[in-house]
Parts: C-alpha cells; sequence; structure tokens
C-alpha cells in the first residue's frame, strides 16, 4: 500500500494533537499501509527559526516528505491558525514539496470557534503546496481526547466515528492515487 506521513505541528510534549495522529495513524496502518511519524517539535530549533533547509535534520524531514505517497498534517490551533512551528517547518519545504500527494489536513483546539482554521488557514497553504488532493479535514475538540495514563488514547465516540471516516476517505484516496500512478506509467 501507501507510505503516509504523519505529521504533528504541536509544540508540545504532552500533546493531544500528537495523540490524536498516533491513534489515527494505528488506523491507516490497519488499512494496509505504512506510516512514518514526524513530531515537527523534535526538529532543531535554530535550523527552524534560522530557516536553514540545509541543515541535516531538515534534509531528512524533507526528504520523507518527498518520499511519502500521503501526509497527514495535524495541528493544533493558536490565534483562529495552525501552530508557528508547523509554518515553519512548511516555510522551508521546496514550494511544490506536496505535488502528487494526497493529504489530510486536522486540527485541534480549545473552542469550536476555531473550527474553519482548516479551510482557511491551513488548506491553502497545502494547496499552494501542489498536493494533488487535500481530502476532507477534521477539527477536534480537546476535551474530546484522553490521553490516559498507560498512554492510550480515548476519543469521544461521536467525533471517532467522524474521524473515522475522514481517515478511510483517506485511505481510498490513497488507493485511487496508487492505482492511478500505476496505469500511467
Amino acid at each position: 500500500m501507501a507510505h503516509v506521513l504523519s505529521i504533528s505541528g504541536s509544540p508540545s510534549a504532552t500533546s493531544r494533537t500528537t495523540a490524536l495522529l498516533r491513534h489515527l495513524d494505528a488506523r491507516l496502518t490497519a488499512h494496509g499501509h505504512r506510516v512514518t511519524p514526524l513530531e515537527v517539535r523534535s526538529l532543531p530549533a535554530e535550523a527552524l527559526l534560522g530557516a536553514d533547509p540545509r541543515h541535516p535534520a531538515i534534509a531528512a524531514a524533507a526528504e520523507l516528505f518527498e518520499t511519502a505517497d500521503g501526509i497527514v498534517v495535524g495541528t493544533p490551533v493558536y490565534k483562529a491558525a495552525y501552530s508557528g512551528l508547523l509554518k515553519s517547518l512548511l516555510d522551508l519545504l521546496p514550494q511544490y514539496a506536496l505535488a502528487g500527494k494526497v493529504v489530510l489536513p486536522l486540527a485541534t483546539g480549545g473552542t469550536a470557534a476555531h473550527v474553519l482554521a482548516i479551510d482557511y488557514a491551513l488548506r491553502p497553504v497545502l494547496t499552494s503546496m501542489g498536493a494533488a488532493q487535500v481530502t476532507p479535514g477534521w477539527f477536534t475538540l480537546d476535551r474530546e481526547i484522553t490521553v490516559r495514563e498507560d498512554g492510550t488514547v480515548a476519543i469521544a465516540e461521536q467525533t471517532a466515528d467522524a474521524l473515522a471516516q475522514v481517515t478511510d476517505q483517506f485511505s481510498v484516496a490513497l488507493g485511487a492515487r496508487a492505482v492511478l500512478s500505476t496505469t500511467s506509467a
């Protein structure tokens, strides 16, 4: 199946966004995809803030984008937009780093007032980077995600159902993209 890069744009070590992504990674793996997680916060701050695309860690992250068939982008919402940490990474990538990729945008936040951040802040950037398809995304309220002491994640039932649906749509789009790639080769 497809190779998926699952990116967390959260600066927090105890991020609900990251926990949610790892939960969805398991679903994508169950669909037969190979998933590589990337936490932007693990990249060197000097390289991100200094806009150094030649730094080995940034170059390695760029390579992950290049080799992935699909990208899941998760971010907390701050001030009605995706995280500055995520923006720092996206700014260092080549203009068309998402060319030919299927992308699933996800966001988390404390209030439903930020639900449109995916469509009005994140989706335009992903599209401008050449994504072949940006599938329907999902905004999840922080209170609907519980990280248990053992590290497992519990998601409110209605939200879990919606997340399963957008994740499955992404998986189908990845499969359709793979079929198109093999028939046009």
